[in-house]
């Protein structure tokens, strides 16, 4: 990411599987890590000092005070476990079923249910105003910061000047930093209280300041927008983001189906269909309500044909646009579901397909495209475009084509495995 965008709000330490639901990326909610060259190159960046005074000088021509400059400065320096964090590449893809299984957990969802029932008018009356669904609104709650257990315990000045300071994405950050410094000097929190993630995520929704900015709320009337301790702030907060990116009332994200024995495979993962027409050709729910019957969705399978289906919604990118993560998205609908008694999965994931490296997929990307099959580029992130060139692969070596990258699949190219790593955690 290189400049400021409108939908970053959350730290990616894991970097998508090999997902049919959509393509991972960086465009979205989540800061991405580079990959294992990116994070060995050398930035040669100025000394901190240096750096600070002209970026100092930036910010009182951008309308910052001296004086809060001088307060919100003192004792920063840069922080090496900020730009470890920054530069952590898990080696190995956490699978679907592995992240689920963590964060799909039962504590998460009676704990969901529990705060839905101590704030049930409240939540039904901002999700009413928003025309979002008060569960999902708990369940990303859950997910940022465990319904505001947890939201970060590093001083956001210093951990968005580490990173601009560090020059991997030295002009978002840097924006990012200027930012926090209007919300010190608007008095919407002071200094010892601005704590955050390493990324300098704020606050119980984990915004960052520029989605603070824009999409904060001041829902309790105090007169500050208050995501830090006010839950009516913070649920309000979540609930403007996602109708600003598209949610749409009366449906889920995503709902486990049933696919027909006849079902032709090629048509998951893109092709547009209302939920009528998915029925006409034998999709049926496995026990959730399915969206209103004019609605276009898809139908998408993450594990490909060994895992289960889901029809999704456009909602599901609304998710996505918080956090721009397949997985996380699922595990939002997943929790929401759950909340208010929903089905949990009734089909079984492949828990015996063993998950591929980034390198893996990069590999595989660069062989397709040498066999002249376009996958796009061999940047290791396996999208819309590389599953399709999958698709055509399988195709010509009479394979079901479901777009699922597999071990297999690179035996099959004649490529050699990595050698599995346990992702560093934290």
């Amino acid at each position: 990411m290189l400049a400021i965008q409108a939908t970053i709000h959350h730290i990616a330490t894991t970097v998508l599987l090999a997902s049919a639901l959509t393509a991972c990326g960086t465009t979205g909610g989540k800061i991405a890590t580079g990959s294992k060259a990116d994070s060995q190159t050398e930035i040669q960046r100025p000394p901190f000092a240096s750096w600070l005074r002209d970026f100092k000088a930036t910010a009182l021509a951008a309308g910052i005070q001296q004086s809060l400059l001088d307060s919100a400065f003192v004792g920063v320096e840069p922080r090496e476990k900020v730009i470890k964090a920054d530069k952590r590449q898990a080696e190995v893809v956490e699978p679907m079923w592995v992240y689920l299984d963590k964060r799909v957990s039962d504590l998460r969802v009676s704990k969901g249910r529990q705060k839905y029932e101590e704030l049930g008018p409240l939540i039904e009356k901002i999700g009413s105003e928003y025309g979002v669904a008060p569960s999902a609104l708990i369940a990303i709650w859950g997910m940022e910061t465990n319904y505001g257990g947890f939201t970060g315990n590093n001083y956001v000045i210093e951990a968005l000047a580490t990173l601009a300071w560090e020059g991997r994405r030295s002009e978002y950050f840097s924006g990012e930093l200027l930012k926090a410094l209007q919300i010190l000097q608007n008095g919407d929190i002071d200094r010892a209280n601005f704590i955050g993630s390493w990324a300098g995520a704020m606050g119980q929704p984990q915004f960052m300041p520029s989605s603070y900015m824009r999409t904060a709320v001041d829902y309790d009337g105090d007169g500050r927008r208050n995501i830090w301790t006010s839950e009516a702030d913070t649920l309000a907060s979540i609930a403007a983001y996602l109708k600003n990116a598209g949610w749409k009332a009366g449906g889920d994200a995503a709902i486990e189906v049933r696919l027909p024995q006849n079902f032709d495979v090629q048509l998951a993962d893109g092709s547009k269909r209302t939920v009528a027409e998915w029925q006409q050709l034998g999709i049926r729910s496995t026990g959730n309500p399915l969206p209103p019957a004019a609605w276009e969705v898809t139908i998408d399978l993450p594990a490909g044909l060994r895992g289960p289906a889901f029809m999704v919604t456009r909602n599901l990118r609304a998710i996505r646009r918080y956090n721009n993560s397949t997985k996380y998205a699922l595990a939002v609908n997943l929790i929401a579901q759950q909340i208010r008694g929903g089905m949990p999965i009734v089909h079984s994931w492949p828990v015996d397909e063993p998950g591929l490296t980034r390198d893996d997929v990069r590999r595989l990307q660069a062989k397709l495209n040498e066999i002249g099959i376009d996958a796009g580029p061999a940047d290791g992130l396996p999208g819309s475009k590389t599953r399709f060139a999958i698709r055509q692969y399988q195709i010509q070596r009479g394979l079901s084509p479901d777009g699922f990258p597999t071990q297999n699949l690179l035996r099959l190219l004649g490529l050699k495995i990595d050698i599995p790593v346990v992702p560093e955690q934290g």
